[in-house]
């Protein structure tokens, strides 16, 4: 891959008319949306600038930057929709990684944590009795407490559970609160979304769960 189109493909953060963070995009992208006047590129004092504005100023400022026939432009970190003021609907995918990180990689019945070699999934009705694949009767378990509590339900195997598995309830733009080497200019707008500081704290101190602070309230 040249080194244009690495640029190209870095990611950029799009926040609302309301400086909301509601999405992630590529540069390339970012510059369509700029040059049809969809967007507009927030510069590190917040000051929205159109396509041609951006482009006047792009020399001068730091950070990487893209060639072009008119010289190199400066790859905006933050984007914001023009006419666009809401938070979009977001459904979270039932999968195993995103179960994971619900229960902060903890099982649900001894609280011991684990990477993902180290855990299973458990069903607390298991399926053998029609439990259902939900994310109300799906837990993280280790592979220990997988094994005793077999088809049974967690009375049954003398087993209780940490807390209620709920649905989680996190926009997918504050899982990149966690990525590493993230731009600084993004830190203002996730930093706004809900749960996020507390949820940064849990995370690097390595203690409590993101289902404390992500899950619906029971």
């Amino acid at each position: 891959m040249s080194q244009s189109s690495r640029e190209l493909s870095a990611q950029v953060l799009v926040v609302n008319r309301n400086l909301q963070a509601v999405h992630i995009t590529t540069a390339r992208r970012a510059f369509v949306l700029m040059f049809t006047d969809v967007a507009r590129a927030l510069d590190p004092a917040w000051v929205a600038h159109d396509f041609e504005s951006w482009a006047s100023i792009s020399p001068s400022g730091d950070g990487p930057t893209v060639g072009t026939s008119r010289g190199p432009i400066l790859i905006p970190r933050v984007l914001q929709l023009v006419a666009y003021d809401r938070m979009p609907r977001t459904t979270i995918r039932l999968t195993r990684r995103n179960i994971f990180l619900r229960d902060g990689y903890t099982c649900q019945y001894c609280a011991r944590r684990g990477t993902p070699r180290d855990l299973n999934l458990d069903h607390v009705m298991p399926r053998s009795r029609g439990g259902p694949m939900t994310w109300e009767n799906v837990v993280c378990s280790c592979r220990v407490c997988n094994l005793k509590k077999g088809g049974r339900t967690p009375p049954e195997a003398n087993m209780r559970l940490l807390r209620r598995p709920l649905r989680p309830r996190w926009s997918p733009v504050l899982a990149l609160a966690f990525s590493p080497g993230r731009p600084a200019e993004w830190e203002p707008f996730l930093a706004s979304l809900p749960g996020a500081r507390e949820l940064q704290t849990l995370w690097e101190q390595g203690v409590g769960t993101v289902h404390d602070v992500m899950a619906e309230s029971a």
